[in-house]
Parts: structure tokens; C-alpha cells; sequence
């Protein structure tokens, strides 16, 4: 049987001009609403939920997409959100990619408070201060999602996590964790150290060594990671914040490494640390 025919084939259809204005952060702001393409970001928003209120209003897909993922499209109906079939070209000016992969869906805001966050008593945070590349803020969301941290915080100074290339780089993650955003520097600092976080500045130019914090046993408790920007790493005024400054050993000849690989050895390893005897995982339990 021939997959059926697109209902959505005009690009001026006010539902297709509503979907496209959500790739520029003013209209997504605005409405409280962004974009997730492809299948693996379309499913993990199908199966997420604010309480009583679905995440995923909307799904635009191609009939071949919806025949090809069928699975995903039926889990769409079930959670309550309609599915739009729609040409080829409908979802070419929807997407922000270069090869849509015929599923587009329109998702509410899900960021949580600062407030409910620390509540939560995390035991592993990223802080991301002044990351301005949507790609790097995602690929750290998946690596903390992938370390078992309890949240991402974004700074005031931060790239919008609603970026479409965040969260297409987030690979889903963006769904499983909570994220604040528009939090001062300061501030998280702040009521995190108050909350018994202790705050770690990573930094290539650190005083103090990711592998002998390790071997002195100091990385158990609860922590909290901060990244800097991509081109000019944290501030001497954010790092003074801190408890500590720490930089990734370079045991090669490699100049640094890049945001989202530093981030992902320093979240694992206070992932590790934390599941050792001692660590503060393994003393409040699973």
C-alpha cells in the first residue's frame, strides 16, 4: 500500500509558518515553544510529561517518515498530540537541518527553576557560564544525562537550550534531566556552596590536577561542575567563585581539549568517585 497522502502541502499554511518561526529564539520565547526533529528527539518527547501536561504538542511528519516510524507516530496519538501529514517540502522549511529526516515536533518549554533543583538535593551538576555554541551546550547536556548528574544549569550569559541545534546535539538527553536556565553566575555559585555543593572551576589552566583530586580521595561528595566559553574559557572573577580550579591532565601532546570532551572526563569522573565506597551515591543508595 502506497503511504497516504500529505494533508500539509502549502508552505503558507498558518500551522507551517506558526512551526517555522520557532527556529528564532524571540518567536520561541514568546510562544514557549520549540522545535524537536528526527526520531530520536520526537520519541523521548512523546514520552515526557509536566506533571499532568504532555510535552509534545504537535508532529508534522512526511508519510513515508510516518509509515517508517510507525511505532513513534503511535506513541505521538497516545500521549495526545496531533500528527500532521505533510509534504516533503513542508518539513524541508520547518527543519533546520540539511537532510530533515521527516519528523518535525513542536514541544512546550520544559526548563525547571533554579529552586526546584536545588530541592532536589543533586548530587552531580553541570554549569554551563557563558557557553555561547548551541552544539557544545547540548553535547554537554547528553554527557552529564550520560554521567548520571541530577541537573543542567544554564547562566544568564548562556546559548538558549531551545536552540535547535542544541537540541538536536542533546540527542534526546534534553528530555530526561532537569534544566535551569537564566541563572547569574553568581547566584548558582552561590546557593549551590550553601546547599553543600562543592563548585569545581574546570579549566585547562587549573591549579590542581583531575587526577590527583581523584587519588586523594576528594571527589565523592556532592559536585558541581562549571564550563566556560569555547574560545575564552571561565573569567578570573568566576573562577575566584569556586572551590577549586581544575584542569584535565594532558598526557599526550595534544594542545587542550574541546568544552564537550573536558566536560564528559570531568562528569564521569565524579560520577566514578561518587560510586566508589565512601562516595556520597553510594551512602544515600539507589
Amino acid at each position: 500500500m502506497p503511504p497516504a497522502t500529505p494533508e500539509l502541502i502549502s508552505l503558507r499554511s498558518p500551522r507551517v509558518l506558526a512551526a517555522r518561526r520557532l527556529a528564532k529564539r524571540n518567536f520561541r520565547g514568546k510562544e514557549r515553544l520549540f522545535l524537536a526533529e528526527g526520531p530520536q528527539a520526537v520519541r523521548e518527547a512523546a514520552g515526557h510529561r509536566a506533571g499532568d501536561t504532555a510535552t509534545l504538542v504537535e508532529l508534522f511528519a512526511t508519510p513515508e517518515a510516518a509509515e517508517r516510524y510507525a511505532d513513534i507516530v503511535g506513541a505521538v496519538r497516545d500521549a495526545g498530540a496531533r500528527v500532521h501529514l505533510a509534504s516533503e517540502q513542508v518539513i524541508a522549511d520547518i527543519s533546520t537541518t540539511v537532510t530533515p529526516q521527516g519528523l518535525v515536533g513542536v514541544c512546550r518549554f520544559l526548563d525547571t527553576s533554579f529552586a526546584e533543583v536545588l530541592e532536589a538535593r543533586p548530587r552531580l551538576v553541570a554549569l554551563l557560564a557563558n557557553v555561547r555554541d548551541p552544539g557544545n551546550a547540548g553535547t554537554v547536556l547528553r554527557c552529564a544525562d550520560a554521567a548520571g548528574a541530577e541537573a543542567v544549569v544554564l547562566t544568564d550569559a548562556s546559548v538558549d537550550v531551545y536552540n535547535p541545534k542544541a537540541v538536536r546535539a542533546s540527542v534526546g538527553s534534553l528530555f530526561h534531566l532537569p534544566v535551569a536556565v537564566g541563572v547569574p553566575v553568581e547566584q548558582a555559585v552561590d546557593r549551590l556552596r550553601a546547599a553543600g555543593v562543592r563548585v569545581l572551576a574546570a579549566d585547562g589552566a587549573g591549579d590542581r590536577d583531575l587526577d590527583d583530586e581523584l587519588d586523594k580521595g576528594t571527589m565523592g561528595g556532592p559536585t558541581a561542575w562549571v564550563f566556560g566559553n569555547e574560545a575564552w574559557g571561565l573569567p578570573e572573577e568566576t573562577r575566584a567563585l569556586t572551590d577549586a580550579v581544575v584542569r584535565v591532565p594532558i598526557h599526550g601532546k595534544a594542545e587542550s581539549l574541546n568544552l564537550a570532551t573536558a566536560a564528559a572526563v570531568c562528569l564521569y569522573a565524579s560520577a566514578r568517585a561518587q560510586r566508589a565506597a565512601g562516595g556520597c551515591r553510594s551512602v544515600t543508595g539507589n
